[in-house]
């Protein structure tokens, strides 16, 4: 999509938002209900950022697998409309998994279950529909994908942009948010807004792998998602087993999410070994043997803080910058979304 030439005045200037994960977009729709234009870009393809669904074909037939948020909850009231939007709407729904917790060899199931949910068909799902609705609003908001932020510079006509892919962006904002993981908002903001760079780099991001499991058979485990204590392993979750999934029939799609630890300790190894690991581990619970198997290992080199930060988003009035994100508010998407919402009420505040 064209991003229009700079407006007139700097007052008349958008807002931009860089990273269209969760935060990003809920940041972005608060803002237009606010009155404002804003300008979004992602380096990736599409929205969605760790709400992400691979998708693509085996021998067997189409496969899908949710590889980075494997199912959320809500518990504030302010969240919770908010996902029933998205239920009315066709994008999310419960998840009626039976859940369970190994310690060792034992299985047991958790005293209070929380109500889990997706998105449907697909957890990209919630933010594409976030998508299609910044489109609504017309020229008040563009979206801007494959474009990789390097350079964020402070102009007397207000702040620039510049990306890999397209170099000095013309348009020149009035403010300028980061919805990206602490790590990737250090150099942005080192020179910018250098407190913000503090914080940021005071944050401890934590690597994760996930291992896609394609299963030809149904696996007899007594459970659909578990938490598991011991070994490189830390959640596997019978992913076809979610609402709107489609798998060729009597197979299985199934998610290995490694530890944290595990998966720091072992953040630069080839994936194909990463896979042997946690496919041998998965076996050990009782899933089928490795040989039996299709499987492709995912690398999130930022999948969460070690502690996250609860001060919901970081706002430089001064300077028109800020930041939001689940590491900002608690982690996990109900933390995202909250994170969002509360940078752009600083801003239109």
């Amino acid at each position: 999509m064209t991003i229009p030439s700079s407006p007139r005045t700097v007052a008349d200037a958008p807002v931009a938002v860089i990273g269209a994960g969760l935060s990003g977009l809920s940041c972005a729709q608060a803002l237009l209900q606010a009155g404002h234009t804003v300008h979004v870009f992602d380096k990736s393809r599409g929205p969605s950022g760790r709400m992400s669904t691979r998708r693509a074909e085996d021998p067997a037939g189409p496969w899908q697998c949710d590889h980075g948020v494997s199912c959320f909850t809500a518990s504030t009231p302010e969240f919770r409309a908010e996902l029933a939007r998205w239920q009315e709407a066709g994008v999310a729904a419960r998840w009626d998994a039976r859940l369970a917790r190994l310690d060792g060899a034992a299985w047991t199931a958790p005293a209070t279950p929380q109500a889990c949910f997706v998105g449907t068909p697909r957890m990209t799902s919630p933010a594409g529909w976030l998508v299609e609705g910044l489109r609504q609003v017309g020229d008040r908001a563009l979206a801007q994908w494959q474009t990789t932020v390097q350079r964020l510079e402070r102009h007397r006509d207000g702040l620039a942009l510049t990306s890999a892919e397209h170099g000095p962006h013309a348009v020149r904002y009035g403010t300028v948010l980061l919805a990206v993981p602490a790590p990737q908002a250090v150099p942005l903001l080192t020179a910018a807004a250098p407190v913000g760079a503090s914080v940021a780099a005071g944050a401890r991001m934590r690597g994760s792998w996930a291992v896609m499991v394609r299963c030809a058979a149904p696996v007899d485990l007594p459970c659909d998602g578990a938490f598991v204590h011991g070994g490189p392993l830390h959640w596997i979750a019978r992913d076809s087993s979610k609402p709107g999934r489609t798998a060729p029939a009597g197979t299985e799609t199934w998610l290995l999410h490694a530890s944290p630890e595990w998966s720091e300790a072992h953040i630069e190894d080839e994936a194909g070994s990463v896979a042997a690991t946690l496919l041998a581990a998965f076996h050990a619970l009782g899933g089928p043997a490795p040989a039996h198997v299709q499987a492709t290992a995912h690398r999130w080199r930022y999948a969460d803080t070690a502690p996250a930060l609860t001060i919901g988003h970081w706002w430089d009035a001064d300077h028109r910058v800020g930041m939001c994100g689940d590491w900002l508010h608690g982690g996990q998407v109900e933390g995202a979304w909250l994170s969002g919402r509360s940078l752009a009420r600083a801003v239109a505040g």
